[in-house]
């Protein structure tokens, strides 16, 4: 049987039916679903205020496409709106499995190369081997910069992020059933809470995920009821994201470092996490372990999968000193669909299995 090249239609259905078009990719293993068509205008005059009326007045949407049976428990997404910032190309939500974050690294590696290959972005120029795409993410624009040959994307992706900084180290919180645990909290577009999985008896490279999963969870909820998480910008942005376990090798070395992040509702980022990297890397640089321009390579415990990260430039967020990091990786496309949501169906807003 010859099938059709192009994405089918969707049947006929009713005017009640909503149809959703989206292309999916992913960076090192973790999904992004992009919405292309179906999404209804998302009000508001900022970034930050259209974040507010997707949750408040679209919610429904996000778990349609994030949840099963279209999606699954850590299904990640990308919204494309207007930005209201003049230096952007387009604006992006973040849609994951609980709600709406503020940077996703392996999303902006993405979209980077998605934006130059549907034409959002103005063209590169005749023999140029990279193109800029500007992102305004929720924390504020951040700049990919995408591998190009005649014009089109060839994959590898890095971007510069917002400045990341560390807003503790060496805290002390109470872990329910672990005793005192002692984590840094950096910040690369959203907060992290880092801790090494050696102290929960654990390797983040052998270790079955679901224990790993068990661990960061009880950091996350313990540094949430403890800790206040503050930022100078917005107080739409103070908020732990996840808790990441590394095994603990932060001095500089030429080997990969690895680390497995779980954020949201206990969601787990099959990369290495470009937000991530971006705010262990402030943390490092923070402590003196790493310089200006040093590289290195970050490995996702879930799939062996690599970005690179480096501090290119001393910058100021609020009161903190802070860092620009450059995150390196590799994008791909994997689909195209078209989904159908009836509303007689009565699992059309989704589900996760607990």
């Amino acid at each position: 049987m010859e099938l059709p090249r192009e994405i089918p239609q969707p049947p006929p259905h009713s005017s009640g039916t909503t149809v959703l078009s989206v292309l999916d990719m992913h960076t090192g293993g973790e999904p992004l679903r992009i919405v292309l068509e179906g999404w209804p205008e998302v009000g508001g005059p900022t970034l930050l205020a259209k974040r507010r009326y997707v949750r408040e007045h679209q919610d429904a949407l996000r778990r349609r496409l994030m949840h099963e049976p279209r999606g699954h428990r850590d299904m990640y997404g990308a919204l494309l709106v207007r930005s209201e910032l003049p230096d952007a190309h387009l604006g992006v939500l973040f849609l994951h499995n609980e709600g709406y974050s503020s940077m996703c690294g392996h999303g902006v590696l993405a979209l980077g190369r998605f934006a130059l290959d549907y034409g959002l972005v103005p063209p590169p120029q005749p023999g140029a081997s990279e193109a800029q795409v500007r992102l305004h993410c929720p924390c504020g624009l951040v700049t990919a910069f995408v591998e190009c040959e005649g014009g089109r994307s060839r994959g590898p992706v890095r971007f510069h992020s917002v400045p990341a900084f560390a807003l503790a180290t060496d805290l002390k919180v109470d872990v329910p059933g672990k005793g005192e645990v002692v984590v840094d909290i950096g910040y690369g577009g959203a907060f992290y809470a880092f801790v090494n999985a050696k102290r929960f008896g654990l390797d983040v490279c052998s270790s079955k995920t679901r224990d790993l999963v068990d661990a960061a969870t009880e950091v996350t909820e313990a540094v949430k009821a403890q800790v206040k998480i503050c930022h100078p910008d917005s107080e739409e942005l103070a908020f732990l994201y996840g808790t990441i376990l590394t095994d603990g090798n932060d001095a500089f070395s030429e080997e990969p470092t690895t680390n497995i992040c779980v954020f949201a509702d206990a969601q787990v980022d099959r990369s290495p996490t470009g937000s991530g990297v971006t705010a262990r890397i402030a943390l490092q640089y923070h402590k003196g372990l790493i310089q200006l321009n040093q590289t290195r390579t970050f490995k996702s415990s879930a799939t062996g999968s690599l970005f690179t990260g480096k501090p290119v430039k001393e910058t100021k967020c609020g009161e903190f000193k802070a860092v620009v990091v450059e995150v390196s990786g590799q994008a791909y496309y994997t689909g195209s669909a078209n989904f159908i949501i009836e509303e007689e169906d009565p699992l059309k807003n989704g589900f996760l299995l607990k």
